[in-house]
């Protein structure tokens, strides 16, 4: 699925304050690598069902068994065995007896420490791996997970490791078997070594999408082939939130375009991002926050949400909205099936003139059946000139004013909102005092 750097900072994936994103709300990544592997599947969608699927079957396999994921494997234990190779220490000698093992600790005492103490982390890693292997092969494995699996086997198929399946502890080795395996570990298993711990990198990243399904109750999508798109989902609500309002939405071929009203505050932009994010997430195999939700494959998402001027190019809000819907109409273009979110359009200009501007974009897009689109807008008036168009739905979030008090439901109506609260709010903030009070 297409997207953008905006987009994805639109729906919070990423943020330069990072807890406040979306990949950092899922991250239960016990290792460095594995935060790395995961924002690297953050970045890039699958690329068909086939492999949604898989995803979605591997994580439910790794959340089955992660009471048994091995806790000798840290970050700690991996960065002690990438130290061990940066270090320089005396020569380990090879095959040692127990006299020369004994002389290597006597003579060779500081890098003797170091070479125990890193291969104690190595040994730790390789047991975990290999209980790994042991908790999570079967008939029934994913291919994904089974795939990742045997490259692990095939890395550990070393005589020299069989004393670490055939021991419970470092410790419990003699010492001469002890530096026996640190030179191995040292001089003949560091490619295969660094392969196995990025095996783990990846292993470590589902462990984390699975983790986090599990924690924040997140349910997994059902990926559906349609020839034109389609989504539906229930409970759908937006994961940054404390205490989220969940919606219902439904969107297809014959009603492919919400035009979304409602006074600022009210929520329009909390649901468009909740839509956005459960796709994204939908489409790198993800469990999504909702009770449930059936949607096809996307080629594109794309967001124009929190536009910017550009003041060193000299150019207005207005301008660069317009060429984000510009940008967008030639994507949505090409035949492929997007979903389209924008947040309140034209914002940069007057209002007759953007009522103008957005009905005629408005009436262009919903030529495409090819996609789905979100739009919210403050330019009421012009729903009702749309509403000549069969493939619109009229979606609102009502406002109550009681006592001068607004109060937002959050809720997701049918119908245009009609709702004019900016005065109530400057007075309600006291502005209008403040404004008599000047002077």
């Amino acid at each position: 699925m297409d997207t953008d750097i905006t987009t994805l900072n639109d729906l919070s994936i990423f943020q330069h304050e990072e807890e406040n994103s979306i990949f950092h709300k899922l991250n239960f990544t016990r290792t460095t690598g594995g935060r790395e592997k995961l924002r690297s599947i953050f970045s890039r969608s699958l690329p068909s069902l086939e492999a949604i699927r898989d995803t979605q079957q591997t994580l439910k396999a790794v959340a089955a068994k992660s009471g048994s994921w091995p806790k000798k494997i840290s970050n700690g234990s991996i960065l002690m065995i990438h130290k061990y190779y940066e270090s320089t220490v005396d020569q380990i000698p090879p095959k040692p007896s127990a006299i020369s093992a004994y002389l290597y600790k006597i003579f060779h005492a500081p890098d003797y420490s170091l070479v125990k103490y890193s291969s104690g982390h190595a040994y730790d890693f390789i047991k975990g791996m290999q209980h790994m292997v042991e908790t999570f092969s079967g008939t029934d494995t994913p291919s994904n997970l089974k795939l990742l699996l045997e490259k692990a086997t095939v890395l550990m198929e070393k005589y020299q490791l069989r004393i670490v399946e055939s021991t419970e502890k470092f410790d419990d080795m003699g010492l001469a078997d002890m530096l026996n395996l640190a030179h191995f570990f040292r001089y003949h298993y560091k490619d295969q070594l660094m392969d196995l711990i990025e095996v783990y990198y990846q292993l470590d990243a589902w462990y984390s999408m699975a983790t986090a399904a599990t924690e924040l109750g997140l349910v997994y999508p059902e990926m559906v082939t349609t020839e034109r798109p389609s989504l539906s989902a229930t409970g759908l609500f937006h994961i940054l939130l404390q205490d989220p309002v969940a919606y219902d939405i439904g969107l297809d071929h014959e009603h492919n375009f919400i035009f979304l009203t409602g006074a600022n505050m009210a929520g329009k932009s909390t649901f468009i991002k909740a839509v956005g994010c459960a796709v994204f997430l939908a489409h790198i195999g993800m469990a999504v926050p909702a009770k449930s939700m059936t949607l096809s494959l996307f080629d594109g998402l794309l967001s124009n949400i929190n536009v910017v001027d550009n003041l060193l190019k000299g150019e207005s809000y207005f301008y660069n909205e317009v060429q984000r819907i510009k940008n967008t109409i030639l994507k949505i273009n090409d035949g492929r099936t997007w979903l389209i979110l924008i947040d309140e359009l034209f914002k940069g200009t007057n209002v007759q003139d953007a009522m103008k501007c957005s009905a005629v974009v408005i009436e262009g897009l919903l030529k495409m059946k090819n996609c789905l689109f979100i739009l919210s807008t403050h330019l009421y008036e012009i729903g009702e000139s749309l509403k000549q168009f069969s493939n619109i739905e009229f979606k609102y979030f009502e406002t109550t004013v009681e006592n001068e008090q607004l109060t937002f439901s959050y809720r997701l109506k049918e119908g245009i909102s009609n709702d004019r609260l900016g005065y109530l709010i400057l007075k309600r903030e006291h502005v209008l005092e403040m404004l008599d009070g000047l002077g």
